[in-house]
């Protein structure tokens, strides 16, 4: 569903300030996989999405979704194929629209627009039995403006809005890293629920150990650029924070620069 091949990427180049971002970087993602993304500090994991997302243009390789190659293809273009949710609540919604405005919005991605009613009552409906999958009583706060919400409940009406139309590949960067431990836990289960339920494709960014563990079928680490552990399956469920923190020192000769991560292992 994803191939990542070769693909370089340097910032400011020739200059005091070049970056190395990513590295003959290759990776491949079948139908159905959900990924978990770990990393220190410029490690290139967010540079990673967003060369997936079409943000930066690559130096050098090739990104393919779903064999098409999208290497060349604009941001907007690329919507089509993808979903993405944020670290920031506010970044995938529109807050002075109401909620059932934002849901219409999301289920009209990749259609031709016409000239009727914008959202049907047959749709109203439709948008209720979501909501109520949530489990945080939005179905009844339709006509409310999504910038009264609060980060939590705004974070699972964007991951709702990024899987309505089934994407080829859900793209979360760091998306509880605003939230609250309780509410970040709530967001994760629906993102595992959603995923499981619409078979999605999926790579997760997070700085939390235990969720990298926890969650998904397959774990990658990267450092500087590359990605240096790929774990699956029965070996990635036997997996502790403390076995990732000795495999990146083994890998890299480097201690773990992620202040964050370190703190919520």
């Amino acid at each position: 569903m994803l191939q990542i091949k070769n693909v370089y990427k340097t910032f400011n180049p020739g200059t005091i300030n070049e970056k190395k971002a990513l590295r003959n970087l290759n990776l491949t993602l079948k139908d159905g996989d959900f990924v978990t993304v770990i990393g220190g500090n410029g490690a290139g994991k967010s540079t990673m999405l967003n060369m997936i997302a079409g943000v930066y243009p690559v130096d050098a390789g090739k990104i393919l979704i779903d064999d098409i190659d999208v290497t060349r293809l604009p941001e907007h273009k690329r919507a089509a194929y993808l979903g993405r949710v944020f670290q920031d609540p506010m970044m995938g919604t529109a807050a002075d629209m109401w909620i059932e405005e934002n849901l219409a919005l999301a289920a009209g991605r990749g259609t031709k627009r016409g000239l009727h009613w914008a959202i049907r009552n047959k749709q109203r409906e439709e948008f209720k039995e979501l909501l109520k999958e949530l489990d945080l009583g939005l179905e009844n706060r339709l006509s409310t403006k999504v910038g009264l919400l609060s980060g939590g409940q705004r974070q699972a009406l964007t991951l709702l809005m990024a899987t309505m139309k089934r994407p080829k590949l859900l793209l979360l960067d760091e998306h509880t890293a605003a939230l609250d431990p309780k509410t970040a836990a709530k967001v994760l289960e629906l993102s595992q629920k959603l995923i499981r339920e619409d078979g999605l494709t999926a790579l997760m960014i997070t700085h939390n150990m235990k969720d990298a563990i926890h969650y998904g079928n397959r774990l990658i680490m990267m450092n500087n650029g590359k990605i240096i552990l790929d774990v699956s399956g029965e070996e990635k469920k036997k997996l502790t924070v403390e076995d990732l923190l000795h495999e990146f020192t083994r890998l890299s000769g480097d201690e773990f620069a992620n202040d964050r991560a370190l703190l919520t292992k």
